[in-house]
Protein backbone atom coordinates (compact mmCIF):
# COMPACT_ATOMS: atom_id res chain seq x y z
CA UNK A 1 0.00 0.00 0.00
CA UNK A 2 1.59 3.36 -0.80
CA UNK A 3 0.13 6.52 0.40
CA UNK A 4 0.79 10.19 -0.60
CA UNK A 5 -0.38 12.81 2.08
CA UNK A 6 -0.22 16.43 0.75
CA UNK A 7 1.41 19.03 2.83
CA UNK A 8 1.98 22.91 3.14
CA UNK A 9 4.57 25.09 5.13
CA UNK A 10 2.47 28.18 6.50
CA UNK A 11 2.96 31.20 9.14
CA UNK A 12 3.13 30.22 12.75
CA UNK A 13 1.08 32.82 13.83
CA UNK A 14 -2.27 33.99 14.18
CA UNK A 15 -1.89 37.91 13.65
CA UNK A 16 -1.43 37.38 9.83
CA UNK A 17 -0.06 41.12 8.30
CA UNK A 18 -1.13 41.60 4.61
CA UNK A 19 0.93 43.87 2.66
CA UNK A 20 -1.37 46.41 1.58
CA UNK A 21 -0.08 47.58 -1.50
CA UNK A 22 0.14 43.70 -2.91
CA UNK A 23 -2.63 42.09 -0.89
CA UNK A 24 -0.21 39.19 0.26
CA UNK A 25 0.54 37.69 3.39
CA UNK A 26 3.60 39.34 5.11
CA UNK A 27 5.70 36.40 5.82
CA UNK A 28 9.66 37.73 7.12
CA UNK A 29 9.96 37.73 10.33
CA UNK A 30 7.61 35.21 11.24
CA UNK A 31 8.57 31.21 11.75
CA UNK A 32 6.86 28.77 9.31
CA UNK A 33 5.65 25.56 10.49
CA UNK A 34 3.81 21.96 8.71
CA UNK A 35 0.34 23.21 8.54
CA UNK A 36 -1.87 21.68 11.51
CA UNK A 37 -4.44 19.62 9.69
CA UNK A 38 -1.53 18.12 7.01
CA UNK A 39 0.34 17.26 10.21
CA UNK A 40 -2.68 15.25 11.26
CA UNK A 41 -3.16 13.49 7.58
CA UNK A 42 0.51 12.74 7.92
CA UNK A 43 0.20 10.83 11.52
CA UNK A 44 -3.14 8.72 9.93
CA UNK A 45 -0.74 7.64 6.80
CA UNK A 46 2.00 7.03 9.80
CA UNK A 47 -0.53 4.60 11.55
CA UNK A 48 -1.26 2.70 8.39
CA UNK A 49 2.33 1.99 8.20
CA UNK A 50 2.82 0.65 11.37
CA UNK A 51 -0.73 -1.17 10.90
CA UNK A 52 -0.44 -2.39 7.33
CA UNK A 53 2.94 -1.78 6.04
CA UNK A 54 2.48 1.14 4.20
CA UNK A 55 5.17 3.55 2.30
CA UNK A 56 4.20 6.84 2.99
CA UNK A 57 5.50 9.58 0.53
CA UNK A 58 4.92 13.16 1.02
CA UNK A 59 4.37 16.09 -1.45
CA UNK A 60 4.76 19.87 -1.00
CA UNK A 61 4.40 22.80 -3.27
CA UNK A 62 6.55 25.44 -2.15
CA UNK A 63 10.29 27.26 -2.20
CA UNK A 64 13.19 25.83 -1.00
CA UNK A 65 12.89 26.63 2.27
CA UNK A 66 9.53 24.29 2.58
CA UNK A 67 12.70 21.79 2.84
CA UNK A 68 12.18 22.13 6.57
CA UNK A 69 8.92 20.65 6.94
CA UNK A 70 9.85 17.73 4.57
CA UNK A 71 12.72 16.97 6.90
CA UNK A 72 10.67 16.87 9.74
CA UNK A 73 8.22 14.39 7.95
CA UNK A 74 11.35 12.55 7.55
CA UNK A 75 12.12 12.31 10.93
CA UNK A 76 8.07 11.57 11.98
CA UNK A 77 9.08 8.23 10.07
CA UNK A 78 7.77 8.74 5.85
CA UNK A 79 10.10 7.07 3.85
CA UNK A 80 9.78 9.37 0.70
CA UNK A 81 9.75 13.43 0.41
CA UNK A 82 9.54 16.08 -3.00
CA UNK A 83 8.99 19.64 -3.04
CA UNK A 84 7.16 20.80 -6.15
CA UNK A 85 9.76 24.14 -6.58
CA UNK A 86 9.53 26.22 -9.69
CA UNK A 87 8.80 29.87 -10.43
CA UNK A 88 6.33 29.05 -12.96
CA UNK A 89 3.99 27.29 -9.73
CA UNK A 90 4.26 31.31 -8.32
CA UNK A 91 1.36 33.25 -7.62
CA UNK A 92 -0.91 29.93 -7.47
CA UNK A 93 -5.01 29.76 -6.56
CA UNK A 94 -6.23 26.78 -5.19
CA UNK A 95 -7.12 25.79 -8.44
CA UNK A 96 -3.57 25.78 -9.79
CA UNK A 97 -1.83 24.57 -6.96
CA UNK A 98 -4.12 21.20 -6.66
CA UNK A 99 -3.62 21.07 -10.29
CA UNK A 100 -0.17 20.67 -10.09
CA UNK A 101 0.34 18.63 -6.86
CA UNK A 102 -2.42 16.68 -8.93
CA UNK A 103 0.17 16.34 -12.16
CA UNK A 104 2.87 15.07 -9.32
CA UNK A 105 0.63 12.21 -8.15
CA UNK A 106 -0.56 10.76 -11.31
CA UNK A 107 3.55 10.25 -12.41
CA UNK A 108 3.65 8.16 -8.63
CA UNK A 109 1.72 4.67 -8.19
CA UNK A 110 -0.25 5.13 -5.15
CA UNK A 111 -3.21 3.62 -3.49
CA UNK A 112 -4.53 6.12 -1.44
CA UNK A 113 -3.96 9.63 -0.51
CA UNK A 114 -4.37 12.30 2.33
CA UNK A 115 -4.69 15.87 2.89
CA UNK A 116 -5.74 18.22 5.46
CA UNK A 117 -8.81 19.34 5.69
CA UNK A 118 -7.43 23.04 4.91
CA UNK A 119 -4.84 25.32 5.74
CA UNK A 120 -4.81 28.28 8.52
CA UNK A 121 -3.06 30.56 6.06
CA UNK A 122 -5.80 31.10 3.81
CA UNK A 123 -9.04 28.38 5.71
CA UNK A 124 -10.34 28.02 1.80
CA UNK A 125 -10.50 23.98 2.37
CA UNK A 126 -10.71 23.80 -1.22
CA UNK A 127 -7.19 22.04 -2.43
CA UNK A 128 -8.48 18.57 -1.52
CA UNK A 129 -11.25 18.31 -3.11
CA UNK A 130 -9.90 19.72 -5.93
CA UNK A 131 -7.43 17.31 -6.28
CA UNK A 132 -9.53 14.25 -5.90
CA UNK A 133 -11.73 16.27 -9.13
CA UNK A 134 -8.42 16.64 -11.02
CA UNK A 135 -7.51 12.76 -10.03
CA UNK A 136 -11.23 11.54 -11.02
CA UNK A 137 -11.50 10.32 -7.41
CA UNK A 138 -14.16 9.53 -4.97
CA UNK A 139 -13.17 12.10 -2.06
CA UNK A 140 -14.26 11.43 1.97
CA UNK A 141 -13.33 15.21 3.65
CA UNK A 142 -13.63 16.15 7.01
CA UNK A 143 -12.00 12.59 8.09
CA UNK A 144 -11.51 11.78 12.24
CA UNK A 145 -11.38 7.85 11.68
CA UNK A 146 -10.18 5.65 9.40
CA UNK A 147 -9.27 1.74 8.96
CA UNK A 148 -8.06 -0.78 6.44
CA UNK A 149 -10.95 -3.85 5.86
CA UNK A 150 -9.79 -7.25 5.16
CA UNK A 151 -10.87 -6.69 1.61
CA UNK A 152 -8.95 -3.75 1.01
CA UNK A 153 -11.63 -1.19 1.13
CA UNK A 154 -11.56 1.63 3.80
CA UNK A 155 -13.64 2.19 6.44
CA UNK A 156 -13.86 6.21 7.00
CA UNK A 157 -15.58 7.90 9.73
CA UNK A 158 -16.53 11.46 8.94
CA UNK A 159 -17.20 14.39 10.76
CA UNK A 160 -20.43 16.50 10.08
CA UNK A 161 -22.06 19.32 12.04
CA UNK A 162 -23.81 17.49 13.96
CA UNK A 163 -22.76 13.66 13.53
CA UNK A 164 -20.44 11.46 12.36
CA UNK A 165 -20.74 9.50 9.42
CA UNK A 166 -19.21 6.24 8.73
CA UNK A 167 -18.71 5.40 4.95
CA UNK A 168 -17.18 2.40 3.27
CA UNK A 169 -14.58 3.53 0.44
CA UNK A 170 -13.48 1.00 -2.37
CA UNK A 171 -10.53 1.65 -4.97
CA UNK A 172 -8.37 4.53 -4.62
CA UNK A 173 -9.49 8.08 -3.26
CA UNK A 174 -8.59 10.96 -1.65
CA UNK A 175 -9.59 12.35 2.30
CA UNK A 176 -8.91 15.43 3.90
CA UNK A 177 -8.51 14.90 7.61
CA UNK A 178 -9.71 16.55 10.46
CA UNK A 179 -6.11 17.68 12.87
CA UNK A 180 -7.94 17.39 16.03
CA UNK A 181 -8.55 13.76 15.10
CA UNK A 182 -4.93 12.50 14.91
CA UNK A 183 -2.32 13.71 17.69
CA UNK A 184 0.99 13.89 15.77
CA UNK A 185 3.80 12.03 17.32
CA UNK A 186 6.84 13.70 18.70
CA UNK A 187 10.01 13.49 16.31
CA UNK A 188 12.54 11.12 17.76
CA UNK A 189 16.13 12.39 18.32
CA UNK A 190 17.47 9.69 15.89
CA UNK A 191 14.65 10.55 13.32
CA UNK A 192 16.00 14.00 13.38
CA UNK A 193 19.53 13.13 12.71
CA UNK A 194 18.37 10.85 9.52
CA UNK A 195 16.20 13.22 8.07
CA UNK A 196 18.93 15.28 7.39
CA UNK A 197 20.70 12.62 5.55
CA UNK A 198 17.77 11.76 3.50
CA UNK A 199 17.09 13.37 -0.10
CA UNK A 200 14.66 15.48 -0.65
CA UNK A 201 13.58 15.12 -4.57
CA UNK A 202 13.24 18.63 -5.50
CA UNK A 203 10.94 18.64 -8.67
CA UNK A 204 10.52 20.95 -11.32
CA UNK A 205 7.09 22.00 -13.35
CA UNK A 206 9.08 19.90 -16.42
CA UNK A 207 8.51 16.70 -14.17
CA UNK A 208 4.88 17.09 -13.84
CA UNK A 209 2.17 15.59 -15.97
CA UNK A 210 0.38 18.90 -16.80
CA UNK A 211 -0.74 21.50 -18.80
CA UNK A 212 2.02 24.93 -17.96
CA UNK A 213 -0.18 27.54 -18.89
CA UNK A 214 -2.82 26.16 -15.90
CA UNK A 215 0.24 26.39 -13.98
CA UNK A 216 1.12 29.27 -11.30
CA UNK A 217 -0.58 32.95 -11.60
CA UNK A 218 -1.52 32.28 -15.14
CA UNK A 219 -3.88 29.52 -14.64
CA UNK A 220 -5.30 31.20 -11.40
CA UNK A 221 -9.01 31.93 -11.94
CA UNK A 222 -9.04 33.93 -8.43
CA UNK A 223 -7.77 37.11 -8.23
CA UNK A 224 -7.92 39.50 -5.22
CA UNK A 225 -9.02 42.42 -5.30
CA UNK A 226 -8.36 43.04 -1.72
CA UNK A 227 -7.04 41.59 1.33
CA UNK A 228 -7.30 43.24 4.88
CA UNK A 229 -6.91 41.35 8.70
CA UNK A 230 -10.19 41.22 10.60
CA UNK A 231 -10.62 44.49 12.53
CA UNK A 232 -10.64 44.54 16.32
CA UNK A 233 -13.35 45.19 18.50
CA UNK A 234 -13.43 47.85 20.55
CA UNK A 235 -13.60 46.90 23.89
CA UNK A 236 -16.72 46.79 25.67
CA UNK A 237 -18.14 48.57 28.42
CA UNK A 238 -19.27 47.55 31.82
CA UNK A 239 -22.11 48.47 33.71
CA UNK A 240 -23.01 47.32 37.35
CA UNK A 241 -26.83 47.45 37.59
CA UNK A 242 -30.17 45.83 38.59
CA UNK A 243 -32.12 43.70 36.06
CA UNK A 244 -34.47 46.63 34.90
CA UNK A 245 -31.39 49.10 34.48
CA UNK A 246 -29.73 47.10 32.62
CA UNK A 247 -32.63 46.29 30.27
CA UNK A 248 -32.96 49.94 29.86
CA UNK A 249 -29.45 50.47 29.07
CA UNK A 250 -29.27 48.11 26.63
CA UNK A 251 -32.11 49.32 24.88
CA UNK A 252 -30.93 52.48 24.77
CA UNK A 253 -27.48 51.89 23.93
CA UNK A 254 -29.11 49.77 20.41
CA UNK A 255 -31.41 52.61 19.89
CA UNK A 256 -28.28 54.83 19.75
CA UNK A 257 -26.85 52.84 17.34
CA UNK A 258 -30.20 52.48 15.43
CA UNK A 259 -30.35 48.76 16.17
CA UNK A 260 -33.76 48.92 16.91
Amino acid sequence: MHIIVCIKQVPDTTEIRIDPVKGTLVREGIPSIMNPDDKGGLELALRFKELYGAQVTVISMGPPQADMILREAFAMGVDRAILLSDRKFAGADTLATSYALAGAIRTLDFDLVIAGRQAIDGDTAQVGPELAEHLDLPQVSYVVGAERLADGRLRVKKENEDSVQTLEVEGKCVLTVLASAFEPRYMQVSGIVDAYSREVEVWSADRLDVDETKLGLSGSPTKVFQSFPKALKAPGKLCEACAEEAVEIMVNTLKEKHLI
